[in-house]
């Protein structure tokens, strides 16, 4: 059962993701692999809107997308994206990254290898990991500027989309469990973080929503700290 207290909490945390960045033109556009289709839609919307002249899909396949995309993450979203019609030599894909760090670095290669200059990238990701998806790519590509972006909609509207609630707590949890403690570790920029945002993700992990958390944090309480 997932209680009103659980719902305020986790709204905390959508809210808290959300970089408010304004799309406007970069050199590229990459969209971040994963379960939610709704992320090559997002990229190919802001393509269409001229705000950038090519994209790169990232992403090979994890736990929850190796059954709805054996193909790899971004070979699904570039499939996405020509039926939308993108003409194929607007995508580049990356098929190999297994997180967000990979997903950022591995890019940064391909698109070093085409010979494409990058000053500016559209970062594309699902609207619970704007946050940590900025934070990633300022750590690991400091002298490109980042806007990120997602797919407009509330918590309500994303939970209704992935018809999964619990799932959708787990990966807020997980998110910013990661903002937390990804800073001494090097993966991340570190940003600050509200007191009662934590005091959230702490009551929602103490409430079982536990399934996104690093391995070796599984069963504890994520804080400021670990």
């Amino acid at each position: 059962m997932i209680s009103v207290q659980d719902w305020e909490d986790t709204q905390l945390l959508w809210d808290y993701q959300q970089m408010h960045h304004e799309p406007r033109p970069c050199s590229v556009g990459i969209g971040l692999g994963s379960h939610d289709l709704g992320v090559a839609d997002t990229t190919v919307d802001l393509y269409r809107r001229g705000m950038m002249p090519l994209i790169v899909f990232t992403g090979a396949t994890s736990r929850t997308t190796q059954d709805r995309m054996p193909r790899g993450e971004a070979e699904h979203y570039r499939d996405r994206a020509l039926e939308l019609g993108v003409p194929a030599d607007a995508v580049l894909v990356e098929p190999h990254a297994r997180n967000t760090g990979q997903n950022i670095t591995l890019s940064r290669t391909l698109l070093e290898e085409r010979g494409v200059d990058v000053s500016s990238v559209l970062l594309v990701s699902k609207p619970y990991e704007e946050r940590r998806a900025y934070a990633t790519a300022r750590k690991l590509w400091p002298e490109v500027e980042f806007v990120s972006a997602s797919t407009p909609m509330t918590l309500p509207e994303y939970v209704d989309s992935i018809q999964d609630a619990r799932l959708v707590i787990d990966m807020l949890v997980g998110s910013l469990q990661r903002l937390l403690i990804y800073p001494a570790q090097g993966f991340v920029i570190s940003q600050d973080v509200p007191a009662d945002v934590i005091q959230a993700c702490e009551h929602l992990a103490s409430r079982g929503f536990t399934s996104r958390l690093v391995p070796e944090s599984v069963g504890s309480t994520p804080n400021a700290s670990a």
